[in-house]
């Protein structure tokens, strides 16, 4: 079904040579297309790692902990070398700083909501919380589509709303 995060392939079962990679992308392609997810339309293929620099690129909050950096990279994977490959190549790109376990995002900044995030009816099941949608929430970026969510969480993912 169109939304269905299972449409993603989380990669559970990359080879431990990725895991322990310090190369993000080696972390990325090790597994192949088992590291790369699924739009929500399930249509194109969408490259983990640059769908993930560019949502950490639109976070609006300015400070982020680790953890809020990677509860939000999980919406796109839960495969702990390619969450890696992520914050290490976000950071190389200067999308984030990391100062004592805390990120300052130095991105965009913002989602233009009216224009970056599109709603859908139907039948969704939310990216970040699990939640069972009516209405879907996706994030239109130059990486890939990404979602559903709910409409509190597109608000935590984005920044817009503090944990």
């Amino acid at each position: 079904m169109d939304g269905e995060p299972g449409t993603e392939a989380d990669a559970t079962s990359a080879g431990s040579d990725s895991a322990d990679s310090d190369d993000p992308e080696a972390a990325s392609s090790a597994s192949g297309a088992a590291d790369r997810a699924m739009t929500s339309s399930g249509q194109e293929d969408v490259d983990p790692v640059e769908l993930g620099v560019e949502l950490l690129r639109k976070f609006e909050g300015g400070e982020l902990s680790v953890a809020a950096a990677v509860d939000r990279v999980e919406t796109i994977t839960t495969n702990p070398a390619v969450t890696r490959a992520v914050l290490d190549e976000a950071e190389r790109r200067g999308v984030l700083e990391r100062e004592e376990g805390v990120f300052q995002a130095r991105g965009e900044g913002f989602v233009r909501h009216e224009s970056e995030v599109i709603s859908r009816e139907g039948e969704f099941t939310c990216r970040r919380c699990r939640a069972a949608l009516s209405t879907g929430y996706f994030l239109q970026l130059e990486a890939g589509e990404h979602g559903p969510f709910g409409s509190s969480c597109i608000r935590k993912v984005t920044g817009r709303e503090r944990e």
